[in-house]
């Protein structure tokens, strides 16, 4: 399938930079009904939903993975995407050229300069299409804690954020912003972004209702931010990523869709762990490992019903797949109709629900 199908123009202002505040006063488009477009406030979600429906969130916390160093005067920044183990990790690094095997990076932050920092990474190998594998030359037990003290969060690159030594770095909150309010187990290094507009008060209504809400983990990577560079998707290579979904979880699931509720995923991370660890008679297993889904139209979904998700990157796999959800032609109205209301888009941006018209 050729992947300028799913190309479409959008001006740079609607990237949203930040989120808005309260999270839940971002747009909503809602999708449900496959005639019509309406336009709601994330608010609105509990009134939308039937009181049977599930919820399936994703409860991953995000690391802060991206890193600022020097090698020598070389300036590099680094984001990690997927550990090797618990002290050797790939990394997609700007300026990775002027790094060679066995070169050693020296991380700094606005208040640890690099003549200071105890924290260090060697070079082990460099590949066009995994990026650079780190050994970062602490103990594994302080890993985290070095990764808290000097690290940023992961912000995608269209969220733009000044270098630490330019004086006003830490002037947004992406700390707290760019996690959701039930990010439970770390290992992310990406948002599953879909979740981050709701608010503990919109959880409570979802509860009075009666919608039930399940959770599952996968641990997102920043390969979810990269571009298809290929002109077929078939062409295209998925990194991997780690999952985790519970029996529990799963006997919930299996259970609902026997008694005809509704599934709904929160986000694409969750569609695709759930897709990953189903079964061609729609059953729902127990699931811990990686998965490297790619969904694309023409794939037929075994678990969902319908998806909240973010507006996405033209000519990304997360377009694709929602376009696999919902229809390309039907998600192109949507999003012409989103961008001449002024919908913010991506990872900051507003928020969608779609419903699945493409099932076994």
């Amino acid at each position: 399938m050729r992947v300028d199908i799913f190309d479409f123009e959008l001006d740079k202002e609607l990237i949203a930079n930040e989120p808005v505040n309260p999270r839940d006063s971002s747009k909503l488009l809602d999708l449900m009904d496959e005639n019509t477009i309406t336009d709601r406030h994330f608010y609105d979600l509990p009134d939308i939903l039937r009181p049977d429906d599930i919820l399936v969130f994703n409860d991953t916390k995000v690391i802060p993975a991206r890193l600022y160093g020097k090698r020598g005067e070389a300036e590099v920044e680094v984001t990690l995407y997927h550990p090797e183990d618990g002290q050797t990790w790939w990394a997609f690094i700007k300026n990775s050229k002027r790094l060679h095997e066995e070169d050693i990076i020296t991380f700094y932050n606005a208040e640890i300069p690099v003549s200071s920092s105890e924290f260090k990474a060697k070079v082990l190998k460099k590949n066009s299409e995994d990026g650079v594998l780190l050994e970062f030359l602490c103990a594994v037990d302080i890993l985290a804690e070095l990764l808290e003290k000097y690290g940023l969060m992961p912000l995608p690159p269209y969220i733009k954020r000044d270098k630490p030594n330019a004086g006003i770095w830490n002037r947004y909150n992406d700390k707290e912003n760019y996690q959701t309010v039930y990010a439970k187990y770390e290992g992310a290094v990406a948002a599953p972004t879909a979740g981050l507009h709701f608010t503990n008060k919109v959880l409570q209504r979802l509860q009075e209702k009666g919608i039930k809400k399940v959770f599952l983990t996968l641990h997102v990577g920043a390969g979810t931010f990269l571009p298809v560079k290929t002109d077929d998707t078939k062409d295209h290579k998925m990194h991997a990523e780690y999952g985790i979904i519970s029996k529990e979880a799963c006997d919930i699931i299996n259970a609902a869709k026997q008694n005809h509720q509704r599934i709904i995923a929160v986000g694409t991370t969750s569609v695709r762990l759930l897709e990953s660890a189903a079964d061609s008679q729609g059953i729902l297993h127990p699931f811990k490992g990686e998965t490297s889904i790619f969904i694309t139209p023409g794939y037929k979904f075994k678990i969902i019903d319908g998806i909240i998700t973010n507006f996405h990157l033209p000519k990304s796999t997360l377009f694709m797949l929602i376009c696999a959800i919902a229809g390309t032609q039907r998600m192109k109205a949507a999003y012409k109709h989103a961008i001449e209301q002024k919908y913010r888009f991506y990872s900051y941006g507003d928020s969608s629900i779609l419903k699945c018209v493409n099932k076994i």
